[in-house]
């Protein structure tokens, strides 16, 4: 296998503010974006030439990875001018693949971060002589997801919407994103005009007859597409709980990427990540948190489970929990922003305007 399509087209709106100047693969990760951990595990598993397909805020991804020659990769760029739907996108790409009809194709979602033996989903789909094969993941809880039972030979026997009762939960078997076409089956996708994998081009494959195969890996597998997610996600990646060959450092309980400055004082765990120029001051403590570059912390702040934007700044004695700030954005001192919160870029929180607790 060579070839793979990934699929980068989404707007991230579950994502926002961090969405608003940057595509949601290109936030940063662990240091780097989002995207090049998944280049990276791709080239890894073999892959060399990878079709992004790419919507919204398109003009973003060349500039920065060029033809991946940095990567090892052959990288091509296939911009939609409407939204096609991950079915769409992939059939959108098709002309730019060089696989033979029988070969395989490797498709994945912008928004996973996975431990996915790669090889061993192309090597399932070989040996089964499939048409399509799925990674599926096993979730305690399968309300939201879309559900895939299947045989004792992992063969699939239905595509189940998120149930809504205890009685629909027939499996905790889940899409996970990750899928090997048949290349030639990525020709019968409808073109021009968007299309759903999940809800149209899987369940119709299978009415036709199609052999669709899954396979099962629980190593690691977490949706980044909320604020939450993705803080966690990338204090997983350092942390070395989810793998990736692209880390721009060493595991541990943080990150300091070489022109941040933290001062002697300031305490860092749980994975945190301080990016380019970025500044931490005396007396700071930031858990499990992300520093996107040229943002400040001041002293004493104290920042949990959270994401600074870029040149955004947190004043003294803040105390952050779960929130999200967006680029260019200031939060005064002695703020309190509690899980859940956003604010947006550009905007000014005044010292001591938003509290959860006396002033005194």
């Amino acid at each position: 296998m060579t070839e793979a399509i990934l699929l980068v087209g989404g707007k991230g709106t579950r994502l926002r503010p961090l969405t608003v100047h940057t595509p949601k693969p290109m936030v940063p990760a662990a240091g780097v974006p989002f995207l090049t951990h998944q280049l990276a595990r791709a080239r890894a598993a073999g892959v060399d030439h990878i079709v992004l397909a790419t919507s919204y805020l398109a003009e973003v991804f060349e500039p920065y990875f060029g033809d991946g020659s940095a990567l090892g990769l052959h990288i091509e760029y296939v911009t939609e001018e409407e939204p096609l739907g991950t079915g769409g996108a992939i059939r959108n790409v098709a002309a730019r693949l060089h696989s033979g009809p029988d070969d395989p194709v490797l498709i994945f979602n912008g928004d996973i971060l996975t431990g996915l033996d790669i090889r061993a989903l192309v090597d399932t789909h070989e040996s089964t002589g499939a048409d399509v094969s799925l990674h599926l993941t096993k979730v305690t809880d399968p309300r939201a997801y879309g559900l895939v039972p299947t045989d004792g030979t992992g063969r699939v026997l239905a595509f189940l919407e998120k149930p809504q009762t205890p009685e629909e939960i027939v499996t905790d078997q889940i899409n996970a994103g990750a899928y090997v076409f048949r290349r030639s089956l990525i020709d019968t996708i409808p073109a021009g005009r968007p299309v759903s994998v999940e809800r149209e081009t899987f369940p119709g494959l299978l009415a036709a007859g199609a052999h669709l195969q899954g396979m099962v890996d629980s190593t690691y597998w977490l949706d980044l597409g909320t604020p939450a997610a993705f803080v966690r996600g990338s204090a997983d990646l350092v942390l070395g709980r989810a793998p990736s060959p692209a880390l721009p450092g060493r595991c541990g309980d943080r990150l300091v990427l070489p022109t941040a400055t933290v001062a002697p004082g300031a305490k860092l765990t749980g994975g945190t990540v301080v990016g380019e120029g970025a500044f931490v001051a005396e007396g700071a403590r930031i858990f499990g948190s992300t520093i996107l570059p040229g943002a400040v912390i001041e002293p004493g702040a104290v920042i949990t489970d959270s994401l600074i934007g870029t040149r955004a700044r947190v004043g003294e004695r803040s105390v952050l929990t779960g929130t999200v700030i967006g680029d260019g954005a200031v939060v005064g001192a002695d703020n309190e922003l509690r899980e859940g919160v956003r604010v947006w870029c550009d905007a000014h929180i005044p010292s001591g305007a938003v509290r959860f607790s006396s002033d005194q």
